[in-house]
Protein backbone atom coordinates (compact mmCIF):
# COMPACT_ATOMS: atom_id res chain seq x y z
CA UNK A 1 0.00 0.00 0.00
CA UNK A 2 1.20 3.60 -0.43
CA UNK A 3 -0.26 6.64 1.31
CA UNK A 4 -0.20 9.93 -0.55
CA UNK A 5 -0.96 13.50 0.29
CA UNK A 6 -2.78 15.72 -1.50
CA UNK A 7 -2.78 19.69 -0.05
CA UNK A 8 -5.31 21.57 0.31
CA UNK A 9 -5.90 24.44 -2.79
CA UNK A 10 -7.12 28.00 -1.97
CA UNK A 11 -7.69 29.56 -4.57
CA UNK A 12 -5.80 27.77 -6.67
CA UNK A 13 -6.00 28.30 -10.99
CA UNK A 14 -7.47 25.40 -12.60
CA UNK A 15 -6.82 25.17 -16.09
CA UNK A 16 -9.78 22.63 -16.89
CA UNK A 17 -12.70 24.88 -15.41
CA UNK A 18 -10.96 27.86 -16.36
CA UNK A 19 -11.13 29.78 -12.97
CA UNK A 20 -9.64 29.86 -9.14
CA UNK A 21 -10.95 26.98 -6.87
CA UNK A 22 -10.45 26.15 -3.73
CA UNK A 23 -10.58 22.07 -2.83
CA UNK A 24 -10.15 20.13 0.63
CA UNK A 25 -6.55 18.10 0.06
CA UNK A 26 -6.60 15.17 2.52
CA UNK A 27 -4.74 11.39 2.58
CA UNK A 28 -5.11 8.68 0.47
CA UNK A 29 -3.75 5.24 0.92
CA UNK A 30 -3.28 3.27 -2.28
CA UNK A 31 -3.29 -0.15 -3.50
CA UNK A 32 -2.23 -1.18 -6.79
CA UNK A 33 -3.87 -4.80 -7.32
CA UNK A 34 -6.22 -6.83 -9.65
CA UNK A 35 -8.55 -5.34 -7.51
CA UNK A 36 -7.58 -2.06 -8.91
CA UNK A 37 -6.98 -3.35 -12.13
CA UNK A 38 -10.69 -5.21 -12.44
CA UNK A 39 -12.36 -1.87 -11.65
CA UNK A 40 -10.76 0.31 -14.43
CA UNK A 41 -11.04 -2.25 -17.00
CA UNK A 42 -14.59 -2.53 -16.31
CA UNK A 43 -15.21 1.38 -16.36
CA UNK A 44 -12.76 2.23 -19.85
CA UNK A 45 -13.00 -1.30 -21.81
CA UNK A 46 -9.74 -1.56 -22.56
CA UNK A 47 -6.72 -3.57 -21.05
CA UNK A 48 -4.37 -1.55 -18.35
CA UNK A 49 -1.43 -3.30 -18.92
CA UNK A 50 -1.20 -2.63 -22.94
CA UNK A 51 1.47 -0.61 -24.17
CA UNK A 52 -1.00 2.19 -25.79
CA UNK A 53 -0.35 5.36 -24.09
CA UNK A 54 -3.32 6.49 -21.50
CA UNK A 55 -5.08 9.76 -21.18
CA UNK A 56 -4.50 11.80 -18.15
CA UNK A 57 -8.33 10.75 -17.50
CA UNK A 58 -7.29 7.28 -17.52
CA UNK A 59 -4.49 7.70 -15.49
CA UNK A 60 -6.27 9.35 -12.69
CA UNK A 61 -8.85 7.32 -12.95
CA UNK A 62 -6.62 4.21 -12.19
CA UNK A 63 -5.71 5.84 -9.41
CA UNK A 64 -9.44 6.27 -8.26
CA UNK A 65 -9.14 2.44 -8.61
CA UNK A 66 -6.13 2.39 -6.64
CA UNK A 67 -8.34 4.26 -3.38
CA UNK A 68 -8.58 1.53 -0.81
CA UNK A 69 -11.18 3.29 1.27
CA UNK A 70 -13.17 5.52 -1.52
CA UNK A 71 -15.54 6.48 0.84
CA UNK A 72 -13.33 8.76 2.54
CA UNK A 73 -12.10 11.36 -0.06
CA UNK A 74 -13.61 13.85 -2.51
CA UNK A 75 -13.23 12.59 -6.22
CA UNK A 76 -12.40 16.54 -7.53
CA UNK A 77 -9.77 16.12 -4.85
CA UNK A 78 -7.56 13.59 -7.44
CA UNK A 79 -7.46 16.65 -9.87
CA UNK A 80 -4.99 18.16 -7.71
CA UNK A 81 -2.25 15.62 -6.96
CA UNK A 82 1.14 17.20 -7.03
CA UNK A 83 3.68 16.31 -9.37
CA UNK A 84 5.82 14.41 -6.43
CA UNK A 85 2.98 12.76 -5.54
CA UNK A 86 1.93 10.96 -8.88
CA UNK A 87 5.72 10.62 -9.58
CA UNK A 88 5.54 8.15 -5.86
CA UNK A 89 2.52 6.94 -7.33
CA UNK A 90 3.76 5.64 -10.86
CA UNK A 91 7.12 4.13 -8.92
CA UNK A 92 5.22 2.61 -6.73
CA UNK A 93 2.85 0.86 -9.61
CA UNK A 94 6.40 -0.25 -11.53
CA UNK A 95 7.70 -2.04 -8.30
CA UNK A 96 8.40 -5.63 -8.79
CA UNK A 97 7.62 -5.60 -4.79
CA UNK A 98 10.09 -9.08 -4.48
CA UNK A 99 13.75 -10.25 -4.33
CA UNK A 100 12.54 -12.77 -6.95
CA UNK A 101 14.62 -12.68 -10.59
CA UNK A 102 14.40 -15.01 -13.42
CA UNK A 103 16.92 -16.75 -15.48
CA UNK A 104 16.93 -15.97 -19.32
CA UNK A 105 15.91 -20.20 -19.35
CA UNK A 106 12.77 -19.65 -17.44
CA UNK A 107 11.69 -16.40 -18.83
CA UNK A 108 9.66 -18.51 -21.87
CA UNK A 109 8.46 -21.53 -19.93
CA UNK A 110 4.94 -21.36 -18.93
CA UNK A 111 1.39 -20.66 -19.87
CA UNK A 112 1.70 -17.12 -20.98
CA UNK A 113 2.25 -15.97 -24.49
CA UNK A 114 4.27 -12.30 -25.07
CA UNK A 115 1.33 -11.52 -27.78
CA UNK A 116 -1.54 -12.44 -25.40
CA UNK A 117 -3.13 -9.28 -24.00
CA UNK A 118 -3.40 -9.40 -20.53
CA UNK A 119 -6.35 -8.31 -18.66
CA UNK A 120 -7.91 -8.83 -15.42
CA UNK A 121 -10.03 -12.12 -16.29
CA UNK A 122 -6.76 -13.04 -17.70
CA UNK A 123 -5.00 -13.09 -14.67
CA UNK A 124 -7.77 -14.37 -12.90
CA UNK A 125 -7.53 -17.80 -14.94
CA UNK A 126 -3.92 -17.94 -14.10
CA UNK A 127 -5.05 -17.85 -10.43
CA UNK A 128 -7.87 -20.76 -10.79
CA UNK A 129 -5.72 -22.48 -13.18
CA UNK A 130 -2.70 -22.69 -10.34
CA UNK A 131 -4.83 -22.49 -7.01
CA UNK A 132 -3.58 -19.60 -6.10
CA UNK A 133 -6.24 -18.67 -3.31
CA UNK A 134 -8.42 -15.44 -4.14
CA UNK A 135 -7.22 -13.20 -1.53
CA UNK A 136 -3.99 -12.74 -3.16
CA UNK A 137 -6.07 -10.41 -5.88
CA UNK A 138 -5.09 -7.85 -3.32
CA UNK A 139 -1.21 -8.28 -3.30
CA UNK A 140 0.41 -5.66 -5.22
CA UNK A 141 0.31 -6.89 -8.74
CA UNK A 142 3.85 -6.84 -10.06
CA UNK A 143 3.92 -9.44 -6.77
CA UNK A 144 0.88 -11.55 -7.89
CA UNK A 145 2.31 -11.59 -11.44
CA UNK A 146 5.90 -12.83 -10.01
CA UNK A 147 3.93 -15.47 -8.34
CA UNK A 148 1.96 -16.57 -10.98
CA UNK A 149 5.24 -17.23 -12.92
CA UNK A 150 6.71 -18.83 -10.19
CA UNK A 151 3.69 -21.22 -10.39
CA UNK A 152 4.16 -22.05 -13.87
CA UNK A 153 7.60 -22.73 -13.62
CA UNK A 154 7.85 -24.77 -11.11
CA UNK A 155 4.61 -26.95 -12.28
CA UNK A 156 6.13 -27.12 -15.86
CA UNK A 157 7.26 -30.31 -16.95
CA UNK A 158 10.98 -30.62 -16.32
CA UNK A 159 12.94 -30.80 -20.26
CA UNK A 160 14.97 -34.06 -20.75
CA UNK A 161 17.90 -34.50 -21.38
CA UNK A 162 19.76 -35.20 -24.55
CA UNK A 163 22.27 -37.86 -25.15
CA UNK A 164 25.00 -36.18 -25.47
CA UNK A 165 24.24 -34.46 -21.97
CA UNK A 166 23.58 -37.30 -20.89
CA UNK A 167 27.04 -38.98 -21.46
CA UNK A 168 28.98 -35.75 -20.41
CA UNK A 169 27.19 -35.83 -16.75
CA UNK A 170 27.47 -39.34 -16.22
CA UNK A 171 31.27 -39.12 -17.58
CA UNK A 172 31.92 -36.30 -14.78
CA UNK A 173 30.04 -38.72 -12.23
CA UNK A 174 32.42 -41.24 -12.38
CA UNK A 175 35.65 -39.14 -12.48
CA UNK A 176 34.22 -38.07 -9.14
CA UNK A 177 33.33 -41.43 -7.44
CA UNK A 178 37.40 -42.44 -8.96
CA UNK A 179 38.27 -39.14 -7.38
CA UNK A 180 36.78 -40.11 -3.76
CA UNK A 181 37.34 -43.72 -4.21
CA UNK A 182 41.20 -43.41 -5.31
CA UNK A 183 40.67 -45.87 -8.08
CA UNK A 184 41.62 -46.19 -11.74
CA UNK A 185 38.05 -47.52 -12.95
Amino acid sequence: MLKITIPDVNDGWDARKKEFVTQKGGALTLEHSLVSLQKWESKWHVPYMSTENKTPEMVIDYIKCMVVFPHEFDEEMLNYIPKSELERVIKYINDPMTATTFSDTSKNTGKSNKKEIITAEIIYYWMIALNIPMEYRKWHLNQLLTLIHVCEIKNAPQEKMGKNEILARNRALNAQRKARMHSRG
